[in-house]
């Protein structure tokens, strides 16, 4: 494989970090499927790139999920359609929107703090609560006055 993935206008993955095989598909093509590796493995180890930073990096293996293997290479695979290199396309197009969701660094979550409602019906419900338990206690009847 010679092309380089296209991140966006500053950042672009070079062909020599992406390791591409071609598999036996599992998907539609008949007698076809069982003569000719369509699906398409790609192999991309964010760590081995220097431009992707540290922080990208954990995102991007934070994203991939289950398809990051023991060594931290994410393995992306697409057996959407009969032709190989429609398959690669795809592949490669998968991890851009990947790496493009890495990049964006997420929002900090803003400390909010509960509603006076919200408040009001938590010491609500655990005044009611106390007096279910409350009521369950055994009482002294002894006291005959």
């Amino acid at each position: 494989m010679n092309t380089s993935i296209i991140i966006n206008d500053e950042l672009t993955i070079p062909a020599d970090l992406l390791q591409v095989s071609a598999v036996r598909s599992s998907g539609p093509g008949g007698q076809n499927v069982n003569k000719v590796a369509t699906c398409i493995e790609l192999r991309f180890n964010p760590e081995r790139c220097d431009l992707l930073g540290a922080a990208v990096v954990n995102r991007l293996l934070t994203l991939a999920g289950k398809r990051v293997d023991s060594e931290n290479t994410i393995i992306i695979t697409s057996q959407k359609y009969r032709e190989q290199s429609r398959n690669l396309d795809d592949a490669c197009e998968k991890l851009r929107q990947l790496i493009v969701k890495a990049l964006v660094p997420p929002k900090p979550r803003k400390p909010t703090r509960p509603t006076r409602a919200s408040v009001q019906k938590r010491i609500t419900k655990k005044r009611q609560a106390s007096q279910k338990k409350s009521q369950r206690r055994q009482r002294d009847w002894s006291d005959d006055d």
